[in-house]
């Protein structure tokens, strides 16, 4: 079986996963030498593009797997942590265009992509967020995680008489990820913990194990769902 990957924390636990399972597995992602490294560790393949470029992902194409299982759409992060603050309405529309890009563009557009060559009794696995249901401090990370559960029930539809299944797992804080881009202070840090019912972060293995539970034969029935792994931090009925 095929597993395509985009490669962060989350997207090397779970790449590590399927690959100790003895899966062929390809993680893609713009950075040649984090690639590179992580290939090389886990056995994978590795493809050097951005996601939310449809140019570079049609160039792409012809090195990625003929036939894919499993495609966890793992690109993005809150693009405003690494932007100025905006002070114009120019600056407004780059920065959410900057966010669009990322979290919901990318997994459309690898989705859209690689959608012929998704195979019956596959999944497709988007990695969404809390902020979507409790904001992003006044950004558009939240809002486009959220339009990512959204699209996600329609991709759900389209590849369900396929027996293709599609689901978001939504996260809490997790911790040993870029996310933050080293900007999460202790007292912030002791405050997302502190919310959770756990008492402690989530790691990338936390929602690795899930994505693979998504990916078994146990999993066939259940799609076009936000399954949250948080700790308890945003809970649910």
């Amino acid at each position: 079986m095929t597993r395509s990957i985009v490669v962060t924390g989350i997207g090397r636990a779970t790449a590590a996963r399927f690959a100790a399972a003895g899966e062929a597995v390809t993680i893609l992602g713009r950075r040649a030498d984090v690639l590179a490294e992580t290939a090389a560790q886990l056995g994978a393949t590795a493809v050097v593009c951005d996601v939310s470029d449809p140019e570079a992902l049609t160039a792409a194409l012809p090195q990625l797997p003929a036939q894919v299982d499993v495609l966890v759409n793992n690109a993005g992060g809150n693009t405003d942590l690494q932007r100025p603050a905006a002070g114009t309405l120019a600056d407004v529309a780059a920065a959410w265009r900057a966010n669009l890009d990322a979290n919901l563009l990318s997994a459309v557009l690898t989705t859209t992509l690689l959608a012929d060559r998704l195979q019956a009794g596959g999944t497709v696995v988007g990695i969404g967020s809390i902020a979507a249901d409790r904001g992003s401090g006044g950004g558009a990370y939240g809002a486009t995680k959220a339009g990512l559960a959204t699209w996600n029930i329609d991709l759900a539809g389209q590849l369900g008489p396929r027996g293709i299944t599609a689901n978001v797992v939504s996260c809490g804080y997790i911790a040993e990820t870029e996310f933050f881009a080293d900007r999460l202070t202790d007292e912030r840090r002791a405050t997302l913990v502190g919310q959770t019912k756990t008492g402690r972060a989530g790691t990338p293995d936390d929602v690795a194990a899930l994505i693979e539970y998504l990916a078994s034969p146990g999993a066939r029935h259940i799609t076009a769902q936000v399954i949250n792994v948080n700790g308890g931090a945003f809970p649910s009925r």
